[in-house]
């Protein structure tokens, strides 16, 4: 049976990223530590970590054990809360993932209004990142659009926001008062990557309209959409909701028939009674859009 203070020891020196700020984390000395990661490497006869100066980097055994006791340090936390009955927020740490800052900074603030002993953690990416994160227990909860239907995820509808258009003002079509995704056709166009929502239901509206994206800069960020078009390298997409305002760039709606994407406060199903992850979703229904319909 394997040594649980050894996988203890091996967790820590994975999150921390080095032996000596583990040894801290834990309260154990270093050599004590080391010891223990060794034992554990040589009771199964495997490598978990390339040693590196002062520094230490996952094999990718190493990175799949890893999944798995983050997994079991998250199932040790609920059975604690669970048991205890604890329902108390001034302590602790929620991880938040989200595909936008803007809307995840609103409920973040929020919960820091409410709870202020409560630590807040928060990880950027898309949606598919995010909800491997989720679904791995790298984060508790998460803030994504057009979450897909699955029986293991916990989703209530948070807010809603049109895609539009962002244009350089001496774009052809920057004077319009909307654009017809059919007037698009001939431009430039610079789109997120292929895995992100905003590509997706921009994709599938094209299709439906008959465009054809034969000039398209794909970039992996917002922020590379708007320094893009900014520097004259097309018109972008973006969820509205996303978009800063910029002195030389204007935001055009799309049309015939508005491209929107609903937000999702969204946790696993059998974790969404924990205090703080309940906290984050009942927050989100208060600060919800009266417009998003109720699951």
């Amino acid at each position: 049976m394997i040594n649980v203070t050894h996988l203890r020891a091996f967790h820590a020196v994975a999150t921390e990223g080095s032996f000596s700020k583990a040894a801290r984390a834990l309260n154990v000395g270093q050599p004590t530590l080391s010891s223990q990661v060794k034992a554990l490497e040589a009771g199964y006869g495997v490598r978990l970590f390339d040693r590196r100066g002062r520094g230490v980097q996952l094999t990718d055994l190493g990175r799949s054990l890893a999944e798995v006791t983050n997994r079991l340090t998250s199932l040790q936390e609920e059975a604690e809360a669970l048991l205890s009955g604890t329902e108390n927020l001034a302590h602790g740490t929620l991880a938040v993932g989200a595909d936008s800052p803007g809307d995840a900074m609103d409920l973040l603030a929020g919960l820091r209004a409410r709870f202020p002993g409560l630590g807040l953690k928060i990880t950027m990416g898309n949606m598919e990142s995010v909800l491997a994160d989720l679904r791995d227990y790298r984060v508790d909860a998460a803030l994504l659009s057009n979450v897909p239907i699955d029986n293991h995820l916990h989703a209530v509808p948070f807010r809603r926001a049109p895609l539009v258009l962002v244009a350089h003002r001496d774009h052809p079509l920057a004077k319009k008062k909307l654009v017809n995704l059919k007037e698009l056709s001939g431009h430039a166009l610079v789109l997120r990557e292929r895995q992100s929502v905003t590509r997706d239901l921009f994709e599938r509206a094209a299709v439906k309209t008959g465009l054809a994206l034969n000039d398209v800069l794909e970039v992996e960020s917002r922020e590379a959409v708007r320094a893009a078009v900014a520097a004259g390298l097309g018109a972008g997409i973006v969820i509205a909701s996303e978009h800063e305002p910029h002195p030389g760039l204007v935001t055009l709606p799309l049309g015939p028939s508005t491209i929107e994407v609903t937000e999702y406060a969204v946790c696993l199903r059998g974790r969404r009674r924990l205090s703080a992850i309940r906290a984050f979703l009942d927050l989100a229904v208060e600060m919800a859009d009266a417009s998003v319909p109720r699951k």
